[in-house]
C-alpha cells in the first residue's frame, strides 16, 4: 500500500550518511547516493531483499502495535470493572494505559510524516527556493507541533505520577488509623488541592486553537548559568517557581507574568536589580550634570545609556523599565495641569488651539516638498514631519517650574502659552496614533484608492473631534458636580494620615487616565485634565496637593528619562555625527523660524516679545517620537535607518534645547525674574 514511499525512505537510511566525509569526498557520495536511487550500482537482488526484509520488520511492527493497542483496551476495561480498585488508582492505571495508547500512535505517524517529507522533497525542484522555504516551514510546524504533544504527554505522566501518589497513601490510610493531626492535614491537603483547581487557568488548552496563534521555539535561560552547578538546589527551586527567562528565535526575551500557581508568592528580580541600579546610578549622573550647568534629566538619561544595550547592558527588564518610567509621565502631566488653571487657559485657548495645528500643517507642509526632492514615499515624509512637529512637554514642563506667571499687567503669560500649545501638541499625538492603522494601508493601497483612504481618514478625524467634545463635557460635569464634594471628603479624611489624600488623588488621576483612553483620546490628556480640575478648587488646595505628589512625580520622571537614554546609542551617532548635527540644526531651526512666524500672526501686539522663549521651547523633539518611530517601523512605515536617524535628531534636539531656552530668558526675561525662570 505505502511500497513507493517505503522504497524511497529505505533507500535513503541506506545511504553512508552517517559516515563522516571530507570535502573532496562530497561529489562522490552525491554520485553514489543518484545511482542508488535509479537502481545502479548494486546489486539487483541485493537492494530487492534489504527493501523486502526492511517493510517485513516494519510491517511486523505495525501488526505488534495494533496487537498492543487491543491487549490496552482489554486491560482498561477491565479496571474500570475491578471493584477491588478504588477510584484513585483506577484513574492512574487507566491514565497509564492512555498515554502508553497515544505513544504508539504518535510514533506510528511520526514515520509515515517522515515519508510524506521525504516524498514531498524528492518531487521538488531543489533550484527552486521558494518551494524549498515551503518545505523547511511544513517540517518546522510538524516539529513544533510534535513538540507540543510531547510536552502535552509529559504533563499527563506527571499528572500520573501525582495520582499514584494518592493512591499510594490512600492505601496507606487505609492500613492504619489517622491521628486526629494527620486527620487535619489531610482534609488540608484535600481542600489545597480544590482551589488549585479553581484558581487554574488552562491557558495553553484554551489559546493554542486561536487564530493567530503559533508555536515558537524557546531558549529556557537560568537565574545563574555561571554557578549551575554550585546551585543546583536553587535552580530546581526557580525552575519549579518558574522564574526563569526564554528567549525565541527572533532574540526577543520573555518573563514570567501570571504563574499557574497563584498561591505561592514570586517577584521578578531582574525588574528590582534593574531599578536599584538605575536610582544608584542617576544619583551621580544627576551631580554631575548640576555641577556642568545642565538640567538634571540629562543626567537620568546619561544613565540610562551607561546601563543599557549601548554601554554595560545590564538592564534585562527593559519593556518593564520603560512601562513604570510611562507613570513618570502621567505624573508629570498632572502637575503642570495643576499649575495650569482654568481660567489661564481661556485666556489663551486660541493660541493654544492655532498654533500648533499651523505648525503641523507647515512642518507637513515641507516634509512633502523636501520628500519628492528626495523621492521618499508621501507616507513616510508625513510621519517624519509629524515626527518632528511634536515637542516636548516634559521637557519644558521642567523649564517652566517655579517660573514667573506674568511679566507686565495685562499681558498674556509666555508659559501659559507654551503649556497650552504642548497640551494641544498632546492632542494631536492621540488623533495621529489613532490615524496611524490608516496611514499604513495607504502606504500600500493603490492609487486609485487614496481618495477612499483619504476618506476614511476624515472620518476618523471627526471621531477624535468628537471624542474630544465628549471628555470636555465630562470634564464641565466633574468640575461642577463631583470634584469639590470628593476633594472636601478626601481632605476630611486624610487629616493626620496622608496617604488617603495620595491614594484619592492617585485615583482621579487614573481615572480621568481612563476615561480618555476609553474615548480613543491620549492617556496623557487625561492625566493634565484631572490636574486642571483640581487646580479650580483654589491655590491652597494645588499646594498642598503638589507637596504629596511631586516626590512621587520625581523618581518616577527618574525612570522615564533612564528609559529614554535605554534608546540612545552613541556609537551610530558617533559615526554620523556630521549627518546628525547637520539634520538637528535644520530640524531645530525651521521649528524656531516656523513658531516665529506662526506667533507673529496669532500674538496680540502687546505680546510679540514673548514669541521667542515660546520658539525656544517648542524648538525640541518630543520623546514621544520615540513611541511613534518604534510603532511605524514595525508597521513597515519607515526603515530601521530612519527609525535610528529620528532617535539620535530627538536626542540631540533635547540636548540642545537648554542652552536654546536659556539663550531666549537672557535675551526676553527681565533680570529680577530671569533666575526663577532658568
Amino acid at each position: 500500500m505505502k511500497a513507493t514511499g517505503f522504497i524511497s525512505l529505505w533507500t535513503l537510511v541506506s545511504l553512508p550518511c552517517g559516515q563522516l566525509v571530507n570535502p573532496a569526498e562530497h561529489e562522490d557520495v552525491v554520485k553514489h547516493a543518484i545511482k542508488l536511487h535509479r537502481g545502479k550500482g548494486a546489486v539487483i537482488a541485493q537492494r530487492k531483499q534489504w527493501v523486502l526484509e526492511s517493510c517485513r520488520k516494519l510491517s511486523g511492527l505495525l501488526r505488534q502495535k495494533n496487537v498492543v493497542l487491543n491487549k490496552l483496551k482489554n486491560a482498561i476495561r477491565a479496571v474500570e470493572k475491578d471493584v477491588g480498585l478504588s477510584d484513585e488508582e483506577k484513574l492512574f492505571q487507566v491514565h497509564t494505559f492512555e498515554i502508553f495508547q497515544k505513544e504508539l500512535n504518535e510514533s506510528e505517524n511520526s514515520v509515515f510524516q517522515a515519508i510524506h517529507g521525504l516524498q514531498r522533497a524528492l518531487q521538488g525542484d531543489y533550484k527552486d527556493v521558494v518551494n524549498m522555504k515551503e518545505s523547511s516551514r511544513q517540517r518546522l510546524e510538524a516539529l513544533r507541533e510534535a513538540a507540543i504533544k510531547e510536552e502535552m504527554e509529559y504533563v499527563e505522566l506527571l499528572a500520573a505520577e501525582k495520582h499514584q501518589v494518592e493512591a499510594l497513601k490512600n492505601m496507606q490510610h487505609q492500613n492504619k488509623s489517622l491521628s486526629m493531626l494527620d486527620e487535619i492535614l489531610e482534609d488540608v491537603r484535600k481542600a489545597a488541592d480544590r482551589l488549585e483547581e479553581e484558581i487554574e487557568e488552562h491557558a495553553f488548552d484554551d489559546n493554542k486553537s486561536v487564530r493567530g496563534v503559533n508555536f515558537e521555539a524557546v531558549l529556557r535561560v537560568e537565574e545563574d548559568e555561571a554557578n549551575s552547578k554550585r546551585n543546583a538546589s536553587k535552580r530546581e527551586v526557580e525552575d519549579d517557581l518558574g522564574l526563569s527567562m526564554l528567549i525565541d528565535s527572533q532574540n526577543n526575551q520573555y518573563i514570567l507574568t501570571k504563574p499557574r500557581d497563584s498561591t505561592i508568592p514570586r517577584a521578578d528580580h531582574h525588574f528590582i536589580k534593574d531599578i536599584v541600579t538605575i536610582g544608584m546610578l542617576s544619583l551621580p549622573c544627576g551631580w554631575l550634570c548640576t555641577a556642568i550647568g545642565l538640567p538634571t534629566m540629562f543626567g537620568y538619561i546619561i544613565c540610562g545609556v551607561l546601563l543599557g544595550p549601548s554601554g554595560l547592558n545590564s538592564i534585562k527588564s527593559i519593556v518593564q523599565v520603560e512601562t513604570l518610567g510611562e507613570f513618570g509621565v502621567f505624573f508629570t502631566l498632572f502637575l503642570v495641569g495643576l499649575e495650569f488653571s482654568p481660567e489661564r487657559l481661556r485666556k489663551v485657548w486660541k493660541i493654544s488651539l492655532q498654533g500648533p495645528c499651523y505648525m503641523t500643517v507647515l512642518m507637513i507642509a515641507f516634509g512633502l516638498l523636501w520628500g519628492h526632492l528626495l523621492q521618499i514615499r508621501p507616507t513616510q515624509s508625513v510621519f517624519i514631519s509629524t515626527c518632528l512637529s511634536l515637542s516636548s512637554t516634559p521637557l519644558v514642563s521642567r523649564f517652566l517650574a517655579g517660573s514667573v506667571r506674568g511679566d507686565k499687567e495685562g499681558d498674556i503669560d509666555y508659559s501659559s502659552v507654551l503649556l497650552g500649545m504642548l497640551v494641544m501638541q498632546d492632542v494631536q499625538l492621540g488623533l495621529f496614533i489613532a490615524i496611524m492603522p490608516t496611514l499604513i494601508q495607504v502606504g500600500v493601497s493603490a492609487h486609485s484608492s487614496v481618495f477612499k483612504e483619504i476618506l476614511r481618514i476624515l472620518i476618523l478625524i471627526g471621531q477624535i473631534l468628537f471624542s474630544l467634545a465628549a471628555v470636555f463635557l465630562i470634564c464641565l460635569v466633574i468640575k461642577t458636580y463631583l470634584i469639590g464634594p470628593y476633594y472636601r471628603k478626601l481632605h476630611a479624611e486624610s487629616k493626620g494620615n496622608k496617604e488617603i489624600l495620595i491614594l484619592g488623588i492617585t485615583a482621579f488621576i487614573f481615572f480621568m487616565l481612563t476615561i480618555t483612553e476609553l474615548l480613543d483620546v491620549s492617556m496623557e490628556l487625561g492625566c493634565f485634565l484631572a490636574g486642571a480640575l483640581i487646580s479650580s478648587q483654589g491655590h491652597m488646595v494645588s499646594e498642598e496637593i503638589m507637596s504629596c505628589i511631586e516626590p512621587i512625580r520625581d523618581f518616577l520622571a527618574i525612570i522615564f528619562f533612564a528609559s529614554i537614554g535605554l534608546h540612545v546609542f552613541p556609537t551610530f551617532v558617533i559615526y554620523e555625527l556630521t549627518v546628525l548635527l547637520f539634520l538637528t540644526l535644520s530640524v531645530v531651526i525651521m521649528k524656531f523660524v516656523l513658531a516665529v512666524l506662526v506667533l507673529s500672526l496669532i500674538l496680540p501686539k502687546t505680546s510679540q516679545y514673548i514669541k521667542w522663549i515660546v520658539s525656544a521651547g517648542l524648538a525640541q523633539v518630543s520623546e514621544f517620537s520615540f513611541v511613534l518611530g518604534s510603532r511605524a517601523r514595525r508597521a513597515g512605515i519607515i526603515s530601521r535607518e530612519v527609525y535610528l536617524l529620528i532617535l539620535s535628531v530627538t536626542t540631540l534636539s533635547l540636548l540642545l534645547a537648554p542652552a536654546l531656552w536659556r539663550a531666549a530668558i537672557m535675551k526676553c526675561v527681565p533680570r529680577p525674574e530671569r533666575r526663577s525662570s532658568s
